[in-house]
């Protein structure tokens, strides 16, 4: 297993080790023993997977104050995944890092809490696993609009597929203090 610093301190992209032959392939998509020894988390509450068509784009997703630090694997197709730093204080804040993970390139993507997420699908369909540190918690459930101006972020897609609740998501300056999770060096 490969660790990948990025631009934003605690989001790393992981390269597993993969083993092939003529009969396809195999790969860890979590270890407990190696993330530890990574430093990266080992204790998750809950796994979830969608499944979406190409131009769809989903987020930018977060929670608060039941924040989710999220480990992300794409098992089918191809996405352009997107974290952006919202913890009030930080030195990133607002600063962002794409990757492209895809079934091919088996790339996972670590988001720690305090991060928002979203990816948009490049590939005709794609199947998105994640692992994540809490729970969801509808209450806490919130987002950030995924085209605010203040990000810049470089989506690769001019007019994505969104939910309704991602197309009334505000922008990250309209979000009230204390629904934004704090920086904690």
């Amino acid at each position: 297993m490969k660790v990948i610093q990025t631009s934003l301190p605690g989001c790393v992209v992981i390269e597993p080790a993969v083993f092939g032959d003529a009969r396809g392939a195999f790969y860890e998509t979590f270890n407990a023993e190696r993330f530890a020894e990574a430093g990266l988390p080992t204790h998750f509450v809950q796994s979830n997977v969608s499944t979406s068509s190409r131009g769809v784009l989903r987020g930018l997703h977060y929670q608060w104050p039941r924040p989710q630090g999220k480990l992300v694997t794409v098992l089918e197709g191809e996405v352009y995944d997107v974290a952006v730093d919202i913890r009030r204080g930080s030195p990133t804040y607002g600063r962002w890092e794409a990757v492209i993970l895809s079934a091919e390139n088996k790339r996972q993507f670590w988001i720690p809490e305090g991060f928002a997420h979203g990816f948009a699908v490049l590939s005709e369909r794609a199947v998105f696993s994640y692992l994540c540190t809490d729970v969801y918690v509808r209450q806490a459930d919130a987002g950030i609009a995924w085209n605010d101006a203040q990000l810049a972020v470089d989506w690769p897609v001019a007019e994505p597929q969104l939910s309704d609740k991602d197309q009334r998501a505000p922008l990250l300056a309209d979000v009230a203090e204390d629904r934004l999770p704090v920086y904690q060096p």
